[in-house]
């Protein structure tokens, strides 16, 4: 069953939407479509906007990952778990992740906060 994200996500053509409708498919937002309250919905996306940031971060540095697993104390398979979101990764690492590629506290609040 299609599931269409919140607000800032790409919308599909209102046209293929009805006719996906017709033929039976629900739309829904990630919450509802997973049961999700409010408390989980904003640390799921917390998480995300850490994961996104961590990337990035490495990237503007001009680190791959291999280096970015130095600066960690980590290995690459993990800078890749942390990258590509795996569940298996916890915000703990990923925020001690960002201080040790030298993002400041501030600049981190920003993160957190989707700004």
């Amino acid at each position: 069953m299609p599931v269409k994200k919140g607000s800032g996500s790409t919308t599909m053509n209102e046209a293929k939407r009805k006719r996906l409708e017709a033929k039976g498919f629900r739309f829904s937002t990630v919450k509802e479509f997973l049961g999700l309250s409010d408390e989980e919905e904003e640390f799921i996306e917390v998480k995300l906007r850490l994961t996104k940031s961590l990337r990035a971060v490495r990237i503007k540095k001009g680190l791959g990952q291999v280096r970015a697993a130095k600066l960690i104390h980590s290995s690459q398979s993990r800078v890749a778990k942390m990258e590509a979101g795996d569940p298996s990764v916890s915000v703990d690492l990923l925020v001690r992740s960002h201080f040790a590629l030298g993002v400041k506290a501030p600049e981190l609040g920003r993160i957190i906060a989707g700004r």
